[in-house]
């Protein structure tokens, strides 16, 4: 008897995209996915002309991944893409802004970042005892600047329909 396969589940929220690159989207994710995603795009208050979506999925692990990695570069795009913990598996976030670029993030089962023991321990080396620099650079491992700059592209979110998309197969 062959083992289930092991599943989970995340969401992709699109913060801003130009009309035009709607359809695209839709392909990459649905090449993904397995199947189309029919996904409700709502303007961007934040942003003239642009609009954005939420839809959360059902997959194997990797999925979150794989989606992060199909929009990345993508031009004027942000996004964000989480995918939770299973087992044998941590929770992840990536964030995707023009200006930052991509960044991942591992989470705890209640969607905080967690930092591991020996990032903590580089950065405690790298900061030579200074205050400062220790909260700088903690900031930065926990993504401070991406979301500064996604602050209000989520707040123009809010009240958006989210719709729930499964992996075929």
């Amino acid at each position: 008897m062959s083992a289930m396969p092991r599943r989970t589940q995340g969401v992709v929220l699109i913060h801003s995209a130009s009309k035009a690159m709607c359809r695209h989207i839709e392909w990459a994710i649905g090449s993904i996915l397995g199947a189309e995603p029919t996904i409700d795009w709502t303007p961007q208050p934040a942003l003239r002309d642009h609009v954005r979506c939420e839809l959360s999925w059902t997959g194997g692990p990797g999925t979150g991944a794989a989606i992060s990695s199909a929009l990345r570069g993508w031009e004027g795009l942000r996004y964000e893409v989480t995918e939770d913990p299973s087992p044998g598996y941590d929770g992840s976030r990536w964030q995707y802004t023009p200006s930052l670029g991509l960044a991942h993030f591992p989470t705890s089962a209640n969607g905080d970042l967690y930092l591991t023991e020996n990032r903590l321990r580089d950065l405690l080396d790298i900061a030579m005892g200074s205050p400062d620099a220790v909260f700088d650079m903690l900031g930065e491992l926990l993504g401070d600047d991406y979301d500064a700059e996604l602050e209000p592209f989520r707040y123009a979110g809010d009240g958006a329909p989210v719709r729930w998309l499964h992996k075929v197969g």
